[in-house]
């Protein structure tokens, strides 16, 4: 979803991940410094996003908070059952997980994108006029590469959201259309697969490819 890979900082970005594919094999990769990035409100498309099972999820969790610090037990319970039942929907939590995942790419926030992520070597980015980069450790490096390169704050924009659960393997298709201040937009065909591990998921694929306006 990086408008960055379709202006002209092109060639820099598929650089360094480039060299950090390669810092990788010889053992000498290492992390660069990268801005901070302010979020923007968001309203647009939140019900095939996600976006509103998410608000949902975060709304019940500060809700269950306070019938507990007002020991209003017989409240928390049915909160926690509401809950529950908003896991048990594997298709609203994968998509609530998608958006969790394009919230940390607009505040430029690592933290919740490591946290977002299956560990493991089998886990794998390709950001758009990349290779793939394969790796729980390279991946997370690969975002701070990419972050390196913007102006913030970044307008996202999802198109043709489509969900799809299998046991405990998910995937979402969409269409990205995202700007950078002072860029034109940029559009990338994505798709993000996902892990249940013990009960929770995590993204485990994220494979972007820029497309034509």
């Amino acid at each position: 979803m990086r408008a960055v890979f379709v202006s002209s900082s092109n060639t820099s970005v598929v650089s360094r991940i480039h060299w950090l594919q390669r810092g990788a094999l010889n053992g000498r990769a290492s992390v660069p410094s990268f801005q901070p990035c302010k979020a923007i409100s968001d309203s647009s498309g939140r019900a095939v996003t996600g976006e509103s099972t998410l608000l949902n999820e975060q709304s019940l969790d500060r809700e269950l908070q306070i019938a507990i610090e007002q020991e209003n037990y017989a409240e928390a319970a049915k909160i926690r059952d509401t809950i529950r039942v908003l896991h048990e929907d594997s298709e609203a939590s994968v998509l609530a997980v998608n958006a969790r995942f394009y919230n940390a790419f607009r505040i430029g926030d690592l933290a919740s994108m490591q946290t977002l992520w299956a560990q493991g070597d089998h886990v794998c980015c390709v950001h758009p006029g990349a290779s793939g980069i394969s790796g729980y450790e390279l991946v997370m490096r690969s975002w701070e590469y990419v972050w390196v390169d913007y102006e913030f704050p970044l307008e996202i924009e999802l198109r043709d959201v489509q969900v799809h659960v299998r046991g405990d393997v998910g995937y979402v298709t969409c269409v990205e259309l995202v700007k950078t201040k002072g860029s034109s937009w940029g559009r990338q065909f994505a798709t993000n697969v996902f892990e249940r591990v013990n009960g929770q998921w995590f993204i485990c694929v994220h494979h972007a490819s820029p497309v034509d306006l």
